[in-house]
């Protein structure tokens, strides 16, 4: 693997970032993660727009988008492979032992690994913890995902691909890496951004493609849902077959297989939607 390392292009074993990245030390950094078809990314104008926009929430210099897609392309480039999971990942830079910030600048690196087709569906839990919808780092995609990382590896424990939060108020919000739809009496929902979840770029692409409706939901409306279906940048549109005990019927229901077949053809003809 050849990786792009704060300027330059180097091969895995001698990538280096300092340990004293302000993104090591205490998870200031954002960053996205981009699938590749046949060496080329998709919907990766969206993508970098999503990162400017979290680096800025952030307080982070903006970062050189010329630059970045040159190392997206680069990295693409030298990493050939049918399907890849592209990560970009923008820091905080070298910066005291602390919160505050250094003046050295920020840090960049790009690495592309292989990435398999997920399955049609999977399993999902719901955990006890929360999103907070009025915190600091509220729809940003910041590198502070220990959280995560901790919910989903308690999915795994219970043979799930996937933890489901509901925010402060009791409302259904998102899962650790996905965005979640419902579907309620035919129709088709999604928790609003107000919710506290992250602004997908597959969820907001699902909502303008499919028509779905951004919808307060309580947390338990997940009891209730005809059909549930996840979506992510390495997922697309995944149908959900079981939520903790509850088996939903069969595999992906009417709506949930409509809203695959949409993305899959609206995502084949344009790579950069």
């Amino acid at each position: 693997m050849r990786m792009w390392v704060n300027g330059e292009l180097c091969a895995a074993e001698d990538a280096r970032v300092s340990v004293l990245d302000h993104g090591l030390t205490v998870g200031d950094g954002v960053f996205e993660t981009v699938k590749t078809v046949d060496g080329r990314p998709f919907a990766l104008t969206r993508h970098l727009d999503r990162l400017a926009r979290s680096a800025r929430g952030l307080g982070l210099p903006a970062p050189d988008l010329d630059e970045v897609r040159r190392a997206c392309a680069e990295v693409i480039d030298a990493n050939p492979m049918p399907r890849g999971r592209l990560r970009i990942t923008f820091t905080g830079g070298l910066s005291p032992l602390g919160s505050d910030r250094g003046d050295a600048g920020p840090g960049l690196v790009v690495a592309l690994g292989e990435a398999g087709r997920r399955p049609d569906t999977t399993a999902v839990i719901t955990v006890p913890w929360t999103r907070n919808e009025r915190g600091a780092l509220t729809g940003l995609k910041t590198t502070s995902y220990a959280e995560n990382v901790v919910a989903l590896a308690r999915a795994h424990e219970h043979g799930a691909s996937e933890a489901l939060f509901a925010n402060t108020a009791g409302q259904l919000c998102e899962g650790t890496g996905s965005n979640v739809f419902v579907v309620l009496d035919g129709q088709l929902h999604t928790p609003p951004v107000a919710s506290g979840c992250l602004a997908g770029i597959t969820r907001a692409l699902a909502v303008e493609w499919t028509g779905a409706q951004e919808t307060e939901l309580p947390f338990d409306i997940l009891e209730r849902a005809e059909e549930i279906f996840l979506t992510s940048t390495l997922r697309d549109v995944q149908a959900v077959h079981r939520v903790d005990g509850r088996e939903l019927p069969g595999g992906p229901g009417p709506v949930t297989a409509k809203a695959m077949r949409i993305f899959d053809e609206r995502a084949g003809n344009d790579l950069d939607p």
